[in-house]
């Protein structure tokens, strides 16, 4: 009898996804038929989307919308190399150059995803013998960078969720003569909630450790004119290095590092994620351009941003809800039970509101929520209307 495990027997017997199926409470791929913003469409349907991480609403723009095409155009659909060889065009430095004045860093270096971004950044400079010290809740691209530079010789230590006296205890435990470098979400991407940024720079500091921030949730919502959380405690020059993603409020695809320039040099020219992959569009670079001129033009957006999401939180606040601790984009509703949240996702869906719904294993047990997120282009109507639906469904489900 043959013995030999196949390797995809674990593929064969994973059921999950069918069985909740089955039950019509699948929350995950739905495609959309046509996207304006604040609302989308599904199947014909017309959908208040409250899910999106498009905060300042500039993907319909039209603006950028025409930046696009006429960087498709000018260069064609891709750039056909990677950024190491064929595949720098003049966006490209112009984008670094615009991202590094804006930040108030030397240098910035793109990379065709977000996660990539991290990829290129964390195995690059953190090497055999060194340490990783990262935050419990770090978003998953960050874990991923964090493994494959442990996989690779270095060493990888966490500590507790946005606690600095843990993060100190972890860094004691560090020899005085190895690297180490502290990465965290800037706004943490289940929550919302902002890192303490104020005592993990002291601890840094102290302990002699440098920083990487990760602000994929905080540009164009926090900090002076959007510039993100190093600049919403007036920590620009404290945080080494600032990387984020193009994919929410820059409305494109791509990510970013920014820096000393000297750092940036050496990932330039050592980080695998960059050398063997090709780079971003034109089409993207361009869109982000683009959002990058409105953010810095039209504060007006941030401002709109932040009352929409704060009309939406004190109302479900009000009602009895309980949300995860945030002061930005990001308003979290937990109800602790998995069964409970894909049904309560499901019926907002068949209400017209869409969101995302945090399950096991994207979350530990007792912690399944669904996640809100909203723009500066909801209008009010959008916003009552997301109030609305969930004060219904909630006392429906005994949820509130």
């Amino acid at each position: 009898m043959d013995k030999t495990k196949d390797l995809f027997k674990k593929c064969i017997e994973y059921t999950i996804a069918d069985e909740v199926k089955a039950q019509g409470v699948y929350p995950f791929f739905h495609p959309i038929d046509e996207n304006e913003g604040p609302v989308v469409s599904f199947g014909g349907r017309k959908l208040v989307m409250a899910g999106s991480n498009n905060y300042l609403g500039l993907t319909a723009d039209p603006r950028v919308k025409a930046a696009s095409i006429n960087a498709i155009n000018k260069y064609g659909t891709s750039c056909s190399g990677s950024r190491y060889m064929t595949g720098t065009v003049n966006l490209h430095v112009e984008l670094e150059e615009k991202l590094a004045d804006f930040f108030e860093k030397e240098r910035c270096l793109l990379f065709s995803t977000g996660y990539q971004t991290g990829q290129g950044i964390i195995p690059t400079l953190v090497q055999r013998g060194e340490y990783i010290v990262s935050d419990r809740d770090n978003h998953a691209s960050l874990v991923a960078a964090s493994i494959m530079a442990q996989g690779a010789g270095a060493n990888l230590v966490r500590y507790n969720h946005n606690n600095m006296e843990d993060l100190e205890r972890v860094l004691q435990t560090i020899p005085e003569t190895a690297g180490r470098l502290i990465v965290s979400d800037g706004v943490f991407s289940v929550s919302g909630e902002i890192v303490d940024l104020p005592n993990l720079v002291k601890l840094a500091k102290k302990y002699n450790a440098r920083i990487l921030i990760d602000d994929a949730h905080a540009v164009g919502v926090i900090g002076k004119n959007g510039k993100g959380t190093p600049s919403e405690f007036n920590l620009v020059n404290e945080v080494d290095l600032i990387m984020g993603t193009f994919s929410k409020t820059f409305g494109s695809l791509g990510g970013y590092v920014v820096g000393d320039r000297s750092v940036i040099n050496y990932i330039k020219h050592n980080a695998s994620s960059l050398i063997f992959s090709a780079s971003p569009t034109p089409a993207s670079v361009a869109a982000v351009l683009a959002t990058l001129e409105i953010i810095q033009t039209e504060p007006e957006l941030m401002e709109r941003l932040i009352t929409n999401t704060d009309y939406v939180r004190q109302a479900l606040i009000k009602a009895g809800f309980t949300l995860m601790p945030s002061r930005t984009a990001i308003v979290t509703v937990l109800i602790s039970d998995q069964i409970k949240t894909l049904l309560f996702w499901k019926k907002l869906f068949d209400a017209g509101v869409y969101v995302n719904a945090f399950i096991r294993p994207g979350v530990m047990p007792g912690h399944e929520a669904l996640r809100t997120s909203f723009m500066a282009t909801h209008q009010q109507a959008h916003l009552d209307k997301v109030i609305t639906e969930f004060c219904t469904i909630g006392k429906e489900l005994g949820v509130i």
